[in-house]
């Protein structure tokens, strides 16, 4: 498994990933989400600043495998669609394969 860039990962739009490190960071999104309410509950302003910042992380985690998949960061406004954003970004971005080769947002995530 190749060395993760976190930072990048997470607060970046800039770029490709492939969707093995798509899933880590979304399994990573989500047990951050579940480790922060446990000292923090789910409502007040600390809460409300974490959830915040994991949406942003996601933003950009979703963004970059857009990308892979050669579309617009755009697309990520299907997740707002309840149900149907889900499943489009386990089917779009966690399950089909990204462009092979260099697209228009960089070079091919798995050719390093």
């Amino acid at each position: 498994m190749q060395d993760i860039d976190f930072v990048y990962l997470f607060t970046s739009a800039e770029g490709r990933i492939n969707r093995q490190h798509w899933w880590i960071g979304a399994a990573g999104l989500f047990v951050a989400w579940l480790i922060s309410a446990l000292p923090f509950g789910y409502d007040g302003l600390v809460p409300f600043v974490i959830g915040i910042l994991i949406l942003l992380a996601g933003i950009m985690l979703h963004i970059k495998r857009c990308h892979d998949r050669d579309k617009s960061g755009w697309w990520c406004l299907l997740l707002l669609i309840p149900f149907v954003g889900t499943i489009w970004a386990i089917v779009d971005l966690g399950i089909l394969e990204g462009t092979k080769g260099d697209n228009r947002f960089g070079a091919d995530p798995l050719s390093d």
